[in-house]
């Protein structure tokens, strides 16, 4: 595997992206607990190095499926924390006018197609993506991230056939964080390297460290540049780890302290900080500046959205679709 050289500039562009996606995320919690925010809430702490190592080598005209735990990808792409913060507390002014939620985060213009409820439900509309670009002879990806639940469902199977049957310019980027929702993954798999199972389809496949930005980095552009090439399909393991439970109603029984502290202790931001001060590119001052930064966007945007708008009540029929039928 090719490494990725570390820059300063792009290194602290990273460490920016990660620590935003953390404070953004550790806010969400704490107005979740308020009552600020309401439905559910499925928060990215530990996973940021996935959706910045990967998001780095996309294109502006690439595509982008996620999950339910979807704010980590959507600010990485390059959604707004307005937008974003807007569309929790159910206002107008966010991504989907209110409607969507955290689970349903959408942005045509950056090609995030989601925020998608559905286990594995945002696999086979990434196949449509791709089938729709090749049949078009666009040169462009779509990057379709799903967790390791996902694996378990027959849209996963069916989705993997048909990229590799066709060669579609997907990849198909597992967040691994060991645990459907509760359930550990040695007791829903059978064979638990899930990279293992692109040979199944045909596909060429790797696993990396999923804790660890660079690395992530370097596997998606090793990647990337294997779909553009009109290979056909990938599929890219990053084994990480969420710290938070699945979910704000998750009493968190199916895992130990003892667990979650160990997994901490490869924090993807300490990694990296680190790894940058060993490097001789980060000192306090660069890191107390990117806090006081952060802290800024975040506060920006709880203030946004505190000052959105409820949707009017003669708006609710709008962009609701029925269908009359004439006996």
């Amino acid at each position: 595997m090719t490494q990725i050289r570390l820059e300063k500039t792009h290194a602290l562009e990273q460490l920016r992206q990660m620590l935003l996606i953390r404070r953004f995320e550790e806010k969400s919690a704490e107005l979740y607990s308020a009552t600020k925010i309401r439905g559910f809430l499925h928060l990215y702490i530990g996973e940021e190095a996935v959706a910045v190592g990967v998001m780095a080598n996309l294109e502006p005209e690439d595509a982008v499926v996620a999950t339910y735990r979807e704010h980590g990808q959507a600010l990485a792409r390059g959604m707004s924390a307005n937008s974003i913060m807007a569309e929790m507390y159910g206002k107008q002014e966010g991504c989907c006018r209110g409607r969507g939620g955290s689970m349903h985060l959408f942005d045509a213009e950056k090609r995030f197609y989601g925020g998608n409820a559905i286990v594995a439900g945002g696999l086979p509309l990434a196949v449509g993506l791709g089938l729709a670009d090749k049949m078009q002879n666009r040169n462009r990806v779509t990057c379709c991230f799903f967790g390791d639940g996902a694996v378990a469902e027959g849209d996963f199977h069916e989705s993997m056939n048909l990229a590799s049957l066709w060669k579609l310019p997907v990849l198909f980027l597992c967040e691994n964080n060991l645990y459907a929702m509760g359930t550990a993954i040695c007791y829903h798999q059978a064979q638990a390297d899930i990279a293992a199972k692109g040979s199944a389809y045909g596909m060429a496949s790797a696993s990396v460290d999923g804790m660890d930005v660079v690395a992530v980095e370097t596997a998606a552009a090793e990647a990337v540049a294997y779909i553009r090439a009109g290979k056909g399909p990938y599929l890219l393991e990053c084994r990480t780890y969420r710290f938070r439970a699945h979910s704000m109603f998750d009493s968190e029984l199916y895992r130990t302290k003892e667990e979650v502290k160990e997994w901490k202790e490869r924090d993807p931001i300490v990694q990296h900080t680190s790894r940058m001060r060993e490097a001789g590119l980060l000192d306090d001052q660069d890191i107390a500046s990117l806090e006081q930064q952060v802290a800024e966007e975040v506060e920006a945007a709880v203030a946004f959205a505190e000052a959105g708008t409820d949707e009017p009540i003669e708006e609710l029929t709008r962009f609701v679709c029925s269908e009359r039928r004439v006996a």
